[in-house]
Parts: structure tokens; C-alpha cells; sequence
């Protein structure tokens, strides 16, 4: 039995349509997807997991928490810990019985236990039915109020430094136009709250209202009967109004679903327990959906082959699977209001980037569908703000990480070197008044320096010197200081290669400067050197499998025989 909250209200009011019914835009083409617009059958963005944090904050500090309790008893004379406890402790009780009496399975669970996992078990098949369908109890460690009292009226409160593990609730609920959402609350006093979403599943719910057929697996949308219907759709959720539609169904559930149960109405309404919003983790992705599926997984590998030892990639995660994509796409096949779950029936390639607490993905989902999605696993590194009133500069600044990560990618996979390069880039330049040396790829500190700023290039916030004095000093192995990688970054600098971040001390590699260093790295590490080799040295024996490189350099090895035997070139 599943029994929504009294007076439940997820969907916006038409007042709030009317208001903030801004018309959403659809992504500019970053210039990877350029690349590849004859493979691709089109693609949207989306914003994925939404994680927000709920807290009181008159609570937050020692003093507030004072005043707070004398609101809700009148004094403070019974604020200790064990009062704190037996808070807790009714929580507990009364959320037991009313699950007990409405037939609602709260699990505990053991530590390590995958706890979605677990509520997936009990979701409701009937899409019509909302509500709390399962409660699950795990033990975390929280930094819980700690109250010691001496003297007659002397109280002393501030947070425990060990925090202690105590129970936390996660009430997964089924919302109308959510779908499946998670409130993850504490079980002491002032019951701290976590709120997870899922963006595909509101995107799911709205394009079905609005007739827009499409095929789910898993957390991606493979088949969609309107791509630009479907793109504006997801595009909501960047806009201004989706501060209102999170903050609405926070409201919905958090007081009348979960905190009733520490607080009923009346204490609430008389403490005025009122929560406030802050985003913790988010999500962006896009999604690109490929006519074909085994080109898709041909791009894909050499994308990743290409790039993984320029970007110093040094793990790349595999799952095989036990089916092959299709080479081909039945589109009279009709399109389906359907949603299935993932199984690993297609082999999973992620190309994974970590930089501090900011993770960049690329990887395949279902038969045709190519994802780049960035992940901020404390928003407290974008630099934005973050309470719920920042979220569209939240999403903003996750955009921009992303188009910049596909830009570093496509200009280290793509390369191209202007004619008048090798020429241009030895002479001296000049920054200002300062003249500065020229850039010699043929000394190794110079191409170690190129190296250390190809692979520092895919970080979202630029790179510092000492990070690419540490770069080059692991690549060269040989002592090398922060004063002469500023130097080395001048020169680059002078040849337009790199650029200073606005109003930071931090770096980064322009696009045409980045098509240029790995052009340069390209050309003589897998051409000039293996030919030179090749021609001078003694071939090996023949493989017996000749891969598509090894024919290429076979074939020119010959023709540069002939050419250094006609240009009286000893070899």
C-alpha cells in the first residue's frame, strides 16, 4: 500500500507556468559532435543527478539550537544528551508503527549494502500509484550535537569531534512528476536532510505528458520519436524555473512525509522549523545517438586510443558484454512510451578523467548512444555559491567544463600543424617589453614541457606552475623547478600556445595552441622516429596479423628507401 502525504500538490501551479515559461534553447554543437554530425542521428543535454542538502538554519550554530528548543519546550532546563537521544529515539518508534500499520517495508540495512539495490526490490509496478513505497535505515557518521551542563544553568554545546554512527532514514518516494526520489534524513535533532533526484526521470514523466515517444534503458533515452521535442524538454531543467520545481518538491514531501515523524505540524508551525536548500552534487550529460552502432564503438575506441597517452589516461575501465551493436537501425520499428532497465549486454568502455573532486566520463549506453557527462561531487569547487537560488549558474558552470573538455579532447584527437610552423616557432617573441626565447621541440625539456601541458589540459579550472613543474619532472625524470616552468609557460605563451585564466594564477591551453603541441608530439614520436628506425635500423620479423598502422608504415618505409637512395642520403 502506498499512501501519498495528505494535501499533495508536485505538479506546478498555471500561475508558475505563466511566470517563469521562459522557452528553453538547445545546446550549441561543441566541436567533437561537428566532427562527427554525418554519424550522429542527434543528441540532447541533460541534467542528470540532482543532490541537494536540507537543513534548518537557525539550528546550524550552538546558540540557535538553544533558542530552537526553548521554541519547542518552552526552556532549555531538559536540553542534554539524553533528551537529544530520546528525540531520536521516538523518531524511530513512531516511523515504525506507522509503517507497520500501513504495510510499509523498512529494511535495516548492514554496512557496504547497496541500498538502491534494495528499494528496487519493493518499487511499485503500477506507474499510478505515489507515495512512500519503502523506508530503508543505515547507520552513517554525523556530527550530532553534544551537550554538557554544569553548574546551575551552565550549558556548553558544540559538535562532537568524533562523530558518532547513528541512524539515518531514506524514504524513497514515487512523485508524479519526479518519478523516483530519494529523502535521506536524520534521525537526531535538527534532523538534517539529503534530497536526490533524478533528472532523466523528470524528463521521462514530461515527455510523456506532452506525447513524445521515446525508448529508456537504464538512465538514457536510445529512441525518441521527437529529438528537438525531447531536447527542449530536458532543457527545463536549466532554466530559471527549475529552482521553483525543486524547491516545490522538497516541500511537497520533506515536512508532511519524513519530519513529521520527529516534528508534527504543530511543532513545526510553532518553532518555525523551516528547511533551507543548498545543492551538494550535480550532474550533466550529453548524449549523443548514433545512426550506427558499431561505427559508434569504432569512434569511440579510436577516440580513446588517440587520446588516452596524450591526456595521461592511465586506467580505462572495461565490462564485455555478450551481444554485438547493430550495423544497422530498423526505423519503421515504432517508438514506445517504454523504459527498460540496463542489463550489460554490450561491451562498456569508460574513459574517466579525475581532477580533485570534479570527474569528467565518456562511455556507451544501450546500442547507439555516446555519453560525456561531468560530475561535481561538491559544488563547493565550481566557486558559484551553493544554495538552491545558484543552481542555473551551477549547471552554467557544469556546461561550460564540459564543452571545454570536449574541445581538449577533439583538438588532442584531431591535430593540425600550419605550414610556417616548424619555421615560426624557434624565433624569439615577444610579450609586452620582455623578449622571450623561442620554442624547440628538438630539445626533450621543451617536448616534456608540451607533454606536461597536453595532459594537464583536460583540468577544468587550468593548471598552476608547480602542478606542471611536478608534470615534467615525473615525465623527464630529472629535477625541475617551479621558475623554470614559469619561463617555459612564457614561451609557449608567446607563440599563442597557452593563456593565462582571467583574475586566477592558473593556465590553460588554447585550442589552436593544443591541435598544434600534439601535432608536433604526433609527428615525431609515430612518424619521424619509427620510420627513421625503420630505414636505418633492421626490421624485425614480419608479424603474422599487420594492424592498419603497421601496413601504412611498411608501405612508406619503402618509399623512403627509394627516396634517401635518390637524394644520396646514407642509410
Amino acid at each position: 500500500m502506498i499512501l501519498p502525504p495528505p494535501g499533495h500538490k508536485s505538479a506546478p501551479s498555471p500561475k508558475h507556468k505563466r511566470r517563469c515559461g521562459a522557452k528553453p534553447t538547445l545546446f550549441d554543437p561543441d566541436p567533437l559532435s561537428q566532427h562527427y554530425a554525418s554519424r550522429l542521428e542527434g543528441g540532447y543535454d541533460c541534467v542528470d543527478r540532482i543532490v541537494l542538502n536540507a537543513y534548518f538554519l537557525l539550528a546550524q550554530s550552538p546558540g540557535g539550537f538553544r533558542s530552537w528548543w526553548r521554541l519547542l519546550y518552552g526552556s532549555d532546563k531538559d536540553l542534554d544528551n539524553a533528551h537529544l537521544m530520546r528525540m531520536a529515539g521516538r523518531f524511530s518508534r513512531r516511523l515504525r508503527a506507522w509503517a507497520n500499520k500501513n504495510d510499509i517495508p523498512v529494511i535495516d540495512c548492514n554496512r557496504g549494502e547497496r541500498k538502491h539495490d534494495v528499494a528496487e526490490q519493493y518499487l511499485p509496478s503500477d506507474g499510478d500509484q505515489f507515495g512512500v513505497f519503502c523506508v530503508i535505515v543505515g547507520r552513517a557518521p554525523f556530527p550530532v550535537w553534544d551537550v554538557r551542563r554544569f553548574g546551575e544553568r551552565g550549558i556548553d554545546i558544540r559538535r562532537k569531534k568524533a562523530q558518532p554512527h547513528v541512524n539515518h532514514y531514506s524514504f524513497h518516494i514515487l512523485d508524479p512528476e519526479w518519478g523516483w526520489l530519494t529523502i535521506k534524513l536524520c534521525g537526531h535533532p535538527p534532523f538534517t536532510a539529503q534530497i536526490m533526484l533524478n533528472g532523466h526521470e523528470y524528463v521521462a514523466r514530461r515527455a510523456r505528458k506532452k506525447k513524445i515517444g521515446f525508448t529508456k534503458e537504464g538512465n538514457c533515452f536510445t529512441e525518441t520519436s521527437n529529438a528537438a521535442g525531447l531536447a527542449q524538454v530536458a532543457d527545463t531543467l536549466r532554466s530559471d524555473n527549475a529552482i521553483g520545481r525543486l524547491k516545490q518538491v522538497c516541500e511537497c514531501w520533506i515536512y508532511s512525509a519524513c519530519l513529521c515523524f520527529a516534528l508534527d505540524l504543530d511543532e513545526q508551525q510553532r518553532t518555525g522549523f523551516r528547511y533551507a536548500y543548498s545543492v551538494y552534487q550535480a550532474e550533466y550529460s550529453r548524449n549523443l545517438v548514433f545512426t550506427d552502432g558499431r561505427v559508434m564503438d569504432q569512434v569511440f575506441q579510436g577516440l580513446i586510443d588517440r587520446t588516452r597517452a596524450p591526456l595521461n589516461i592511465r586506467t580505462v575501465k572495461t565490462i564485455f558484454g555478450i551481444k554485438q551493436r547493430r550495423r544497422r537501425y530498423n526505423k519503421k520499428e515504432p517508438v514506445r512510451f517504454e523504459v527498460v532497465v540496463e542489463r550489460p549486454e554490450y561491451d562498456l568502455t569508460v574513459f574517466k578523467v579525475h581532477c580533485g573532486r570534479l570527474t569528467l566520463k565518456i562511455y556507451t549506453k544501450g546500442e547507439r548512444v555516446l555519453r560525456i557527462e561531468v560530475i561535481a561531487h561538491n559544488t563547493v569547487d565550481l566557486r558559484c555559491g551553493r544554495q538552491l537560488h545558484w543552481f542555473p549558474e551551477i549547471v552554467a558552470r557544469l556546461v561550460a567544463i564540459l564543452d571545454r573538455f570536449l574541445e581538449v579532447l577533439h583538438s588532442v584527437d584531431v591535430t593540425w600543424i600550419d605550414d610556417g610552423t616548424l619555421d615560426h616557432l624557434p624565433q624569439p617573441s615577444q610579450i609586452g617589453r620582455t623578449r622571450v626565447g623561442g620554442v624547440d621541440i628538438n630539445k626533450p625539456r621543451m617536448r616534456a614541457v608540451m607533454e606536461a601541458v597536453i595532459g594537464l589540459s583536460p583540468s577544468p579550472q587550468g593548471f598552476g606552475i608547480a602542478a606542471l613543474a611536478a608534470r615534467v619532472g615525473e615525465i623527464t625524470g630529472l629535477p625541475y623547478q617551479s621558475r623554470q616552468a614559469a619561463y617555459d609557460l612564457k614561451k609557449l605563451r608567446g607563440k599563442g600556445l597557452v593563456r593565462k585564466i582571467e583574475h586566477t594564477r592558473c593556465w590553460e591551453a588554447t585550442a589552436v595552441g593544443l591541435k598544434t603541441m600534439a601535432g608536433l608530439v604526433v609527428l615525431r614520436e609515430k612518424v619521424m622516429k619509427p620510420l627513421l628506425a625503420g630505414i636505418v635500423g633492421q626490421p624485425g620479423p614480419k608479424p603474422k596479423e599487420c594492424g592498419v598502422l603497421e601496413s601504412h608504415y611498411q608501405v612508406i618505409r619503402c618509399e623512403m628507401h627509394s627516396l634517401f637512395q635518390t637524394l644520396k642520403i646514407a642509410v
